[in-house]
Order: structure tokens, then sequence, then C-alpha cells
């Protein structure tokens, strides 16, 4: 009979986050699937554990994912974690989940801490609708690209980003998407978490003068389409096709004022001159 695969969330700062489930999962599993072993026995030993390893990244998963998915059709079980937060999510596990699927193996979740919810929750930005883009490409015309694709996106998006990009990503921001208000959390759940309330321009401003340390998550506002501002003669007009296409006349002023944002009884007197 096959094992299975644990997707065991890691804490993103603080060690108390651990849950009770995931210190049983990481102790009972045969072996661990590790973004980083180094940063995963970190977190064993302040546990107390000793468990075998075998790291699993962007680069080895090709050849790392069969071995892993071998040892689980032998029936061994296979905790996967990342250096920090949920496993799968923007990291090379969600292939490793694909691959389980594949071979008939059963993946079960272990939740954790997700510097994406987090990051929103405590961000103040609307929250209703939002979209993970992840960490933007290295090379700044893919970079770019991706803005121009999103540009008029209009709900709440969340970027990853490392210190040494912070800049060229706010400025490319800034020239692609416009001014707009940015929430930038940083060191989440660690001892200097902070969130900053900005704009792009004044977080350019800001960081040029003090050098980005930690890692961000960037929450920006969605794009917000500027409304026609009408004059009552335009009202009037649009009023009067309403009612020259059978619409009463109190009616096509009601309509004509949703479009324009204008007094009802404004347009209604207008259309009576």
């Amino acid at each position: 009979m096959a094992g299975k695969l644990y997707l065991v969330g890691t804490p993103i700062g603080n060690l108390g986050d651990l849950s009770p489930r995931a210190v049983k999962t990481l102790e009972e599993a045969d072996f661990i699937a590790a973004e980083d072993t180094r940063v995963t026995v970190k977190l064993l030993n302040h546990l107390g554990l000793k468990k075998t390893m075998l790291s699993y990244y962007e680069h080895n998963k090709k050849a790392r994912g069969g071995e892993i998915i071998e040892r689980l059709l032998s029936g061994e079980n296979c905790a996967l974690v990342t250096d920090a937060g949920m496993p799968a999510i923007s990291d090379p596990g969600e292939d490793m989940v694909r691959l389980a699927y594949e071979n008939g193996i059963a993946v079960e979740s272990v939740p954790g801490p997700s510097a994406v919810v987090t990051a929103l929750a405590i961000s103040g930005m609307p929250s209703g609708r939002f979209t993970f883009e992840g960490f933007l490409t290295v090379n700044k015309p893919g970079r770019r690209a991706h803005l121009a694709e999103i540009k008029e996106e209009k709900r709440t998006m969340i970027f990853y980003e490392a210190p040494h990009k912070l800049l060229s990503t706010l400025s490319d921001m800034l020239d692609i998407l416009g001014d707009r208000e940015i929430a930038i959390v940083r060191e989440l759940t660690k001892i200097h978490e902070e969130v900053i309330h900005t704009t792009f321009k004044k977080a350019m401003e800001f960081y040029t003068e003090n050098s980005p340390r930690g890692e961000f998550v960037l929450i920006v506002s969605g794009f917000k389409e500027e409304k026609r501002l009408y004059t009552l003669e335009e009202a009037v007009e649009i009023a009067k096709e309403f009612y020259e296409n059978g619409e009463p006349a109190s009616l096509a002023a009601k309509k004509a004022a949703e479009i324009t944002n204008i007094k009802k009884g404004d347009i209604y007197r207008g259309m009576n001159k």
C-alpha cells in the first residue's frame, strides 16, 4: 500500500506558530522533503527531532521528485515543507503534489501560516476579492510585461518581493500602473514586523533613503476607473433620448440621474425648459 504525502505548513518567522498537528506529522513521517535542509534542520532541532531529509527545490525537483514518488509507492510517508509558510504556494511543491496525484498517491494538508493571507489580513486593504501574483521576474522586460498584463486588474493584488529588487519593482509599478495606494508588509510575525501604508512614489523616496531589509509582501490597490463628470446639459440630453424612445419623463430623468450622478429633479426641470 502506498504511503501519503503530507503538506506541512511551517512558521514564517515565529516558531510559536507551528501547530501541534504539524509537529506530530513531522515526528511520524518516514522522511521529510525540504526546500532547504539547512533551514529545516533548525526547526527540527528546536523540536528535538532527528529525521531523514531530502532536499527538494526548483533546480533538482525533476530528479528528486521521482525518488520521492518511489519511496511513497513503497509505503513510506513523506512530509513536504518549504523554508517558511505553506508548501506548494509559489513553490516547487506544486509539482510534487501533481506528481503524487498522477501516481495515485494520497495528499493530505497540514495547514499553517501563509504570508499571502497573513499580509493581506494585516494590511487593511480591500480583501473581498484579490489576486496573488507571486514573485515578479528579475528580468526587467519580463517584469514590465507582467505588470502591463494586470494594469486594469480591479482586484487587490499581492506580490512577494526580495529587498534587493524592491526599488526596481516599485519603479516599474509606478511607471506602468500609475501611482497607487500600497501596503508594504515586512518581516511578518517577527520582532520587526511592519506595515507601511503609502504610495509607489512615496515608497520609492523612502527606500532610496532607507535601504530595504527583510522579506516583503506588497499589497497593491486594484485599478479604479475614473468616473466621467457630466454637465447638467448633457444629463438633460440623455434624459430626452430616453423620453423620445417612449419612457415617461419622470422615469427618463431617473435613468439619466443614475448614469450621470446629477439630481433627478434638476434633470427633470431641465427637460421642461
